[in-house]
């Protein structure tokens, strides 16, 4: 990662405060601060490395008033901030820095907020810094992340359902999937490309059904095979709530791709999706306005019910694809 990735980051020093839940892309933040203020040569004498577990307030307020030796920037970085959010003393050492830093320091505080806090440390830091929230990613996004790193980072191809099937199969830990990501390009050799073969024979355990293969089935109107299906899906832990709100995901796409095309659909997607253009363009010929309207009423009526009715979730969703298929059989 670069400071040119990291809206509102720059290599001028002050407090810089990153935080959120994806672990990965914070830390990937905290080395691109670090190469970006402090030469390589000078690091034992300008670099210091703290955790909020382990440090006092008073050895944190001496490191941060050290001025740097041999360079223009002297780096502080903080991991595990929340840690120091239960003392007073500690606070308002920070607080203080953050809202006038020293001539000379770069700050870098890394924290991950409890869940359900409200403490005002956290929003004043995030006001007052150069403050940069890092979320954990998006189910949605996974494959065009792993493709575009592969590409990037490896400069490899990660083919289209490789990048599914590896997704399905670890979930959105980016820290993991970029480890799984290099096992598999080494384990590929010198080939420029990675199939989802070669992601089932390096040893990941691929689920028999993923997701987005079940989407395409639903957008490729091949609602029976949708409906065999399910059960799979269903019997490997997805929920009946997540499947309608993947589904509704999908329709809403392609309604996009019937009105204004490929391009148009292309120019709305979020950047780790825009790959799924061409895919959903190529489904969305097979739909008209009026079916997908159809569709979308009753994946609304399936939610209400997943949420008000005893019965199972395989109940419902089957019973929309059944109205799917016969819905198109009338059309």
């Amino acid at each position: 990662m670069t400071l040119e990735a990291l809206a509102g980051l720059d290599a001028s020093g002050g407090a810089f405060y990153l935080h959120g839940q994806d672990q990965f892309r914070k830390e990937a933040a905290v080395r691109a601060l670090i190469d970006a203020h402090v030469d390589p040569g000078t690091r034992d004498f300008n670099l210091d490395l703290l955790r909020g577990t382990d440090v006092s307030p008073e050895t944190l307020a001496s490191v941060m008033a050290t001025p740097p030796m041999m360079g223009e920037w002297r780096v502080v970085v903080v991991r595990e901030v929340e840690a120091l959010a239960s003392s007073k003393h500690a606070r308002d050492v920070l607080s203080r820095v953050v809202a006038d830093p020293p001539p000379g320091l770069a700050l870098v505080l890394s924290c991950t907020v409890p869940q359900g806090s409200k403490a005002k440390f956290y929003s004043e830091l995030a006001r007052r810094a150069k403050s940069v929230e890092f979320k954990e990613i998006a189910g949605d996004d996974v494959p065009g992340w792993l493709m575009d790193r592969a590409q990037k980072v490896h400069h490899v191809e990660l083919e289209v359902d490789a990048a599914r099937a590896l997704g399905a199969a670890i979930g959105p830990n980016l820290g993991v999937l970029a480890m799984e990501l290099e096992k598999l390009t080494d384990f590929v050799g010198g080939r420029d490309r990675i199939t989802v073969q070669d992601v089932d024979a390096a040893g990941t355990k691929l689920p028999s059904q993923d997701r987005w293969q079940w989407f395409d089935l639903v957008g490729g109107r091949r609602f029976e095979e949708a409906r065999r299906a399910l059960s799979v899906l269903l019997g490997q832990g997805e929920s009946g709530v997540g499947l309608v709100i993947g589904l509704a995901s999908q329709l809403l796409r392609l309604g996009v791709a019937v009105e204004s095309g490929q391009r148009g659909l292309e120019n709305v997607l979020p950047v780790h999706q825009k790959w799924l253009a061409r895919r959903l363009g190529s489904q969305a010929k097979a739909w008209t306005m009026a079916e997908i309207d159809y569709a979308v009423r009753g994946l609304l009526d399936v939610d209400r019910m997943l949420k008000a009715s005893p019965h199972t979730d395989e109940h419902f969703i089957e019973t929309w694809l059944l109205s799917q298929r016969a819905y198109s059989e009338a059309a």
